[in-house]
């Protein structure tokens, strides 16, 4: 928690080197003293403790001064801190003018040169003042702050990866937030520049790429090393697995993530039947968990970036093209990119994407459904988690699914939750037929498979969680795939003629191997896979073993 500050400004040196004296014996304990002698250097300063979330409790500020009056000073220091308690220093002569002060700036109080002894004459003040400063103080968040509009796509795609990459942050929505509309006036900002996000130190991006974020929140999206032992692209939980165990073995490993850790798991609010955790975690606890343990084996984590392609190069090694243009090179490739969302194809949907409708994102959009009607689509375990955790927020949460109920698709103890819970709402036979708006998702018309009626709800966020489809179009053909595009393995490979003409080892592939030697595939990317947590990271650490048998070889 960052520290309040006494702020004293006064032209006269010596004055003011005895006001800084008398505040820091009796406050320092407490509060932060800082003190300048020009008005115009003490605004600037001011602007650059609000971008950094500092907070003021008191100014206390000389009247007559050759920049500005104090009262003058203290009027625009209101407006940067609007709670801060400000006290004008005057001579008597300027009793006046401090009077008149009180009514047009709502001054606090005005002390008279000289407050000797200050035992008497300005401790006492001060201490009424910042009894009552503190009685309403709400520590301001020392973090990243993220300014823009509710329903806006820029800003949720910030907001979505910032959560993504356990980077906490304090959203401020400029319409309703006083303090979002100080820091846009304060620097010069308007609602073109949104949204911008504050950084710790006070500096600001208005309008950022999220690779423009990543550099300055320490996220690393170049690769220190041109050849590594294996690399791992997609840090969901198989991905992860296997950067743990290849960095614990000594292999040089390299993982490489295009959004965020975790992968689907990692947007779940709550996982209860992961092993060795009675009371459940959250994907992102998983992520983080798993981020710190391969980092601290060696691991080396490049994100955001994208991989575009994959170049087998002579002797076996592998040039692996990344987004920005740049590449780097592998022995081997454990392929972990896991599955997206697919898309809804109904009438409105695309228009409000990132604007009321969230493909996962329960956990990053929840704060914004506070009191309000919520829909979920889908009848698998992360659409069960992620109603189970709007409930805590949305007045009602509506389960949208196209089956009878929910017992074929989610785990048994998380419906028991969901019809524990009074304000979740099961809607079966039943699809999204529109969606409807203006600059944001208002409603739904919701279809009844069965009767064919529609009905228009009040719903002004939409949750989709709908089946899977893996992410491997990047991958080139010589990579087989079986007809939904998930990645095919071991001895599956061998019904497919195309494998017979390019394989030219004399063994089968491994278990986990693709069509191409030294290429390897686990987690839900993988044609077969369980598509659970456990299956993942099991299948991800056997990777590494594989991985150790192909090095052995080449």
């Amino acid at each position: 928690m960052q520290t309040p500050i006494l702020f004293s400004i006064d032209d006269d040196p010596q004055v003011l080197r005895a006001i800084q004296r008398d505040l820091r014996t009796q406050y320092r304990k407490d509060y932060k003293v800082i003190a300048t002698t020009s008005a115009n250097e003490a605004l600037e300063s001011l602007v650059e403790l609000k971008n950094q979330g500092e907070e003021v409790a008191l100014f206390l500020s000389d009247q007559k001064m050759p920049e500005m009056q104090g009262v003058d000073f203290l009027e625009k220091a209101r407006e940067i801190f609007p709670k801060a308690k400000r006290v004008l220093l005057t001579a008597y002569s300027d009793t006046d003018a401090a009077i008149k002060a009180i009514n047009e700036v709502q001054l606090d109080y005005y002390l008279l040169k000289p407050w000797d002894p200050p035992e008497e004459k300005l401790y006492p003040v001060i201490n009424d003042l910042l009894e009552e400063w503190l009685f309403d103080y709400r520590p301001a968040f020392a973090g990243i702050k993220v300014l823009g509009y509710a329903y806006s796509p820029k800003s949720h795609g910030i907001k979505d990866f910032l959560s993504g990459n356990l980077k906490p942050y304090l959203w401020l929505d400029v319409q309703v937030n006083e303090e979002a509309t100080t820091l846009l006036e304060i620097n010069g900002l308007t609602p073109k520049d949104l949204p911008v996000v504050f950084f710790e130190d006070g500096s600001f991006l208005s309008d950022p790429s999220i690779i423009d974020i990543a550099s300055h929140i320490g996220l690393n999206p170049k690769a220190s090393e041109e050849l590594y032992d294996v690399a791992i692209i997609g840090a969901g939980p198989a991905g992860l697995a296997a950067a743990v165990y290849g960095a614990s073995e000594g292999l040089k490993s390299l993982l490489i993530e295009r959004k965020a850790p975790g992968g689907q798991a990692g947007t779940s609010s709550r996982i209860e039947n992961y092993l060795g955790f009675p009371s459940g975690l959250s994907g992102s606890d998983l992520a983080r968990r798993a981020i710190t343990q391969a980092t601290r084996f060696g691991a080396e984590f490049l994100s955001p970036q994208e991989v575009k392609e994959i170049e087998v190069q002579e002797g076996g090694y592998k040039k692996i093209h990344l987004g920005d243009g740049s590449a780097v090179h592998a022995k081997s490739i454990v392929v972990t990119t896991g599955v997206d969302y697919r898309k809804l194809e109904t009438e409105g949907l695309e228009k409000f994407t990132g604007a009321g409708v969230y493909y996962g994102a329960a956990t990053t959009e929840a704060s914004a459904c506070k009191d309000k009607e919520v829909a979920v689509v889908g009848g698998g375990n992360s659409a069960g988690q992620a109603a189970v955790y709007l409930s805590n927020y949305a007045r009602k949460v509506r389960i949208i699914i196209r089956k009878d109920d929910l017992t074929a698709t989610m785990s048994s103890y998380l419906i028991d939750q969901i019809q524990a819970i009074p304000n979740i709402e099961l809607v079966p036979n039943s699809e999204v037929s529109k969606a409807l708006g203006e600059e944001y998702l208002s409603s739904i018309e919701i279809k009844n498979l069965k009767t064919g009626e529609n009905t228009s709800v009040d719903n002004k966020a939409l949750f989709i969680f709908i089946g899977a489809k893996p992410y491997t179009q990047w991958l080139d053909e010589s990579v087989i795939k079986d007809p939904k595009g998930f990645v095919e393995t071991g001895r599956n490979l061998i019904q497919y003629p195309e494998f017979k003409k390019q394989w030219r080892l004399d063994r089968d592939p491994f278990v986990l191997e693709t069509s191409i030697p030294g290429i390897f595939a686990a987690g839900d990317v993988r044609s077969g896979a369980m598509n659970r947590v456990a299956s993942a990271v099991g299948e991800g650490s056997m990777s590494i073993s594989l991985v150790h048998k192909y090095l052995a070889e080449v």
